[in-house]
């Protein structure tokens, strides 16, 4: 019977194209990083890009669409084996749908010159394949439990072709359904995967790590799904009266649980290692930006919805993802499980960029300031992560 370790090996072609997490978290991190340097210039007036999006719908798209399509489908294509105990696309295939999200890239910056239907037709069609290969494994797999996730990324895609379809209308697609739809399905990714591994790889560090205290509880428990259908609950209604009272108070109520929930993980023991406790601080955020988009909906404040949104788009997007790609990349390169000096500097700089963030809009006397801050941190972030995990990324290694 062939095992991973021996379709990789079979691989003769780039290093790169031997595991899903590789060229998509490179790719991601690139992105990151590319698309500030850009934003940051179209901010200062220096650059326009060709693309028919508006500068703020481009920012945002190709944060959210762009960047964390390619951190989720590095996880996927990496975790969805291991669910199913089938193999990894390995090759050309992951070649092949790599490409596509290039592609999409390419397309939306140069997408004034093309018809708004066939960019939205390459930028939709990484997620499609992608949602088709793992509908295929999770199916092959009878792996049915994780149907769920699946049924997020669909719900992802259909919030791209959403924002899309605003964009080509002339609507302010940057706080249009489509968005709110792609992030509250991010979100989500992040509340149930999250709510996995977070208790999980905490366990795991604990008890290698000796010593008693309180065990962070077990995944799943009844309490974990109350706290994820107060979520969805909030999410939903938010995706339809984003200014609606009821919408605020769900979010609160949302806010709590979760925050709730993240204190039965154990959070407070994980100080020594940061591989562990950034964990517990990317999910952080998930109660956070739900806590500060319920109470500006509710009490107004000196910021608006878009900047409390950027706790849970910069924060847990951004902090977890980075989470999970500096520990995913250590996992299956055969590095210890342990952050050294280069990894807790990438995660305090990005820290440091949703704080600067936050405090650009509460001072916005500041605020140009505050925002080239975050910029550069958010640089320092992803760019660290390539120069440091690039080289892992980039050469192969045979598993399991």
């Amino acid at each position: 019977m062939t095992t991973t370790a021996e379709r990789i090996r079979a691989w003769r072609g780039p290093g790169l194209l031997t595991y899903g997490f590789r060229p998509f978290f490179l790719g991601a991190a690139l992105w990151a990083v590319i698309v500030m340097g850009l934003w940051l210039a179209m901010l200062g007036g220096s650059l326009a890009l060709p693309t028919a999006f508006d500068p703020l719908a481009w920012h945002a798209h190709e944060f959210l669409f762009g960047y964390l399509a390619a951190a989720a489908a590095g996880f996927l294509l990496t975790a969805v084996p291991n669910w199913t105990g089938r193999l990894p696309i390995v090759g050309w295939p992951l070649g092949a749908l790599f490409s596509l999200w290039i592609a999409g890239r390419v397309a939306i910056a140069w997408s004034a010159g093309l018809s708004p239907l066939v960019v939205a037709a390459i930028d939709l069609a990484m997620p499609v394949a992608l949602g088709a290969v793992l509908a295929r494994e999770i199916i092959a797999g009878r792996n049915w439990r994780n149907l769920i996730v699946l049924a997020m990324l669909g719900v992802f895609a259909l919030g791209n072709a959403i924002f899309h379809w605003e964009a080509a209308r002339g609507a302010y697609a940057a706080q249009g359904y489509g968005l709110r739809l792609g992030l509250g399905a991010g979100v989500m990714m992040i509340a149930v995967i999250g709510g996995r591994i977070v208790p999980s790889f905490t366990r795991n560090w604990l008890v290698k790590r000796g010593g008693g205290g309180r065990p962070p509880t077990p995944p799943m428990q009844r309490f974990d799904r109350l706290a994820l259908a107060l979520l969805l609950a909030a999410l939903l209604v938010w995706l339809a009266r984003p200014e609606a009272a009821a919408t605020g108070l769900a979010l609160l109520v949302a806010g709590i649980a979760h925050a709730a929930r993240l204190v039965r993980w154990a959070g407070e023991r994980t100080g020594p290692e940061p591989l562990v406790w950034v964990l517990h601080a990317g999910y952080g955020f998930v109660p956070l930006g739900a806590l500060a988009l319920g109470a500006t909906i509710l009490l107004g404040g000196p910021w608006g919805a878009p900047v409390a949104q950027h706790l849970w788009m910069a924060g847990a997007v951004g902090l977890m993802t980075l989470a999970v790609m500096t520990r995913a990349t250590l996992g299956h390169s055969g590095r210890s499980l342990t952050a050294g000096a280069g990894t807790t500097a990438i995660y305090v700089a990005l820290l440091l960029a949703v704080v600067a963030r936050i405090l650009a809009g509460i001072w916005p006397g500041s605020a140009m300031v505050l925002h080239s801050v975050s910029g550069m941190a958010w640089l320092a972030a992803f760019g660290g992560f390539a120069l440091l995990y690039g080289p892992l990324l980039l050469r192969a290694k045979a598993r399991g």
